[in-house]
């Protein structure tokens, strides 16, 4: 079964002037469980792609499916992991992880919170400030937040760009081990090839939308 499909999808920002072609004529299909990376140089719409994926935007044309249906009525299905944390600094680690079982007004009933602060290294800093942690704990804060909602499909736009080569080694390792265990669907985007050059990953390549 596809996780998602995109059909004739083109994105056009309108001004006075004229009209920019940000994305032309994609389309593509992952399957359930798989994981894709889309690469393609800063500016070519990669960002706009997954904000058209997640339904953040919708397309001038063409259709987006997710689990068979239209991207809006699977919203919640879709975690979507952009390149800066984001992390508030008037809520803890606990309380930035349980962001977004807070807006949707729903209980951590399997105690995930714990689990995946546990599994990330990231207990003994539950009650700590995002401004106390280093760049790759902030990350895993973010990736853990992300991951509370059970998403079906993970939307990584980036996520570890900003941070040196030896944390951006790390957190890639444990977004692979992650997928590997969990067998969720992923769309990984990065403008460097180099970031998937030791994973088994299908690629997808972007230019000029």
């Amino acid at each position: 079964m596809l996780a998602l499909e995109l059909k004739d999808v083109n994105y056009s920002y309108f001004t006075k002037e004229k009209e920019t072609k940000a994305l032309q004529d994609i389309n593509l299909s992952v399957k359930k469980g798989q994981f894709i990376s889309i690469v393609g140089p800063s500016g070519c719409g990669k960002s706009t792609l997954l904000s058209i994926i997640c339904g953040l935007i919708e397309p001038t044309s063409g259709e987006v499916i997710v689990n068979g249906r239209p991207v809006k009525d699977e919203m919640r299905n879709i975690g979507y992991m952009l390149q800066h944390d984001h992390l508030f600094e008037w809520r803890s680690v606990y309380g930035n992880v349980m962001l977004g079982l807070d807006i949707h007004r729903k209980k951590d009933t399997q105690n995930l919170a714990t689990h995946y602060l546990s599994q990330y290294g990231l207990l003994d800093f539950k009650n700590s400030r995002p401004s106390e942690l280093s760049g790759g704990m902030r990350q895993r804060v973010a990736l853990i937040r992300t991951l509370m909602m059970e998403p079906d499909i993970l939307l990584l736009d980036e996520p570890f760009s900003s941070l040196s080569k030896e944390l951006k080694k790390e957190m890639q390792e444990l977004l692979w081990s992650l997928y590997e265990k969990m067998q969720i669907t992923v769309v990984y985007v990065t403008h460097n090839s180099e970031d998937i050059r030791h994973t088994d990953t299908r690629v997808a390549v972007m230019n000029d939308g």
